[in-house]
């Protein structure tokens, strides 16, 4: 039994099948197949089975990705264990974002890159359910969830990082433009520029639609944040757009919002055997210093 054949076990079960799985791993489907094969045959118990067209692990499967999670752990821990004889760590630390944490956030990380530690940036909007899978293919994910939002699932490292309140965008023309704040019921008839079902601000939505007593008028569905704000300040609806990452557009008016919890939680994801890594623990602390940053209004 090998760490690879452990590995390609894992990314089956949790990129559901063996074609998405081989995608993580850089691998064909035929060598994960191979290695699932190989695998089944050492232990002598099933650790697959179809499912339609599709490939499920049993239960045998399952109790042997979870012990190859604990297995991942302990060999990171004595690489790290290792690794602290040496002067200073070094590798590659792949790390992602969502696109508007990816703007505030990059610059500053490159930035501060601990000597010996090459990184590798890239920026990923999905859904919010899909943040998790991410930390398959990166080391460190950027990840946001809305306030009042179910906590990540179990089996993921999470390391807080900042909120960010979420304000209502208007344009200088407006009625609303002269305000300091504005609370749900003042939203209602409103047409709203705002992200796909799915993504983390669309929560935030729903709960000033039921502090308003009206459901919302969606005009336009934007993920750009940078098109948003160009399309409300041109008159053309209201937002809802996050306080530290917006890039200023002459006219945009940012109101925060009074009467329902608005922002989002910024926090970076990691699965445990890579969190053990002594160059992945020195980016997470850089991370840190940036979301102390940003905490202080150092944007």
């Amino acid at each position: 039994m090998d760490l690879r054949s452990l590995e390609t076990l894992r990314a089956v079960r949790s990129r559901g099948g063996v074609t998405a799985a081989a995608a993580v791993l850089h691998l064909t489907p035929s060598a994960v197949s191979q290695q699932l094969a190989a695998l089944t045959a050492e232990l002598g118990v099933p650790l697959t089975e179809r499912v339609g067209r599709g490939l499920r692990l049993t239960p045998a499967g399952d109790a042997l990705a979870d012990a190859a999670v604990d297995v991942a752990e302990a060999v990171e821990r004595a690489r790290a264990t290792c690794q602290a004889f040496a002067e200073r760590p070094v590798g590659t630390v792949r790390v992602s974002a969502f696109q508007s944490a990816a703007q505030l956030v990059f610059p500053r990380l490159l930035g501060a890159a601990p000597d010996g530690v090459t990184l590798e940036c890239a920026d990923e909007d999905v859904a919010l359910a899909e943040f998790p899978d991410l930390t398959d293919r990166f080391d460190v994910v950027l990840a946001h969830r809305p306030d009042g939002a179910a906590d990540w699932p179990a089996g993921v490292r999470v390391v807080p990082l900042f909120r960010e309140p979420l304000d209502v965008a208007v344009g200088p023309g407006h009625r609303l433009a002269g305000r300091t704040a504005v609370t749900p019921e003042e939203l209602a008839g409103e047409e709203w520029i705002t992200v796909r079902e799915g993504f983390p601000v669309a929560p935030v939505l729903a709960a000033v639609a039921t502090g308003s007593g009206a459901a919302p008028h969606i005009a336009h569905r934007i993920n750009d944040f940078a098109v948003a704000s160009a399309m409300v300040a041109a008159g053309h609806g209201v937002s809802l757009l996050p306080r530290h990452t917006t890039v200023p557009v002459p006219g945009l008016r940012l109101l925060p919002l009074a009467g329902v919890p608005a922002g989002r939680r910024v926090e970076a994801l990691l699965r445990p055997d890579r969190a053990e890594r002594r160059v992945v623990a020195r980016v997470v602390e850089a991370l840190a210093g940036i979301a102390a940053e940003i905490d202080r209004g150092e944007h």
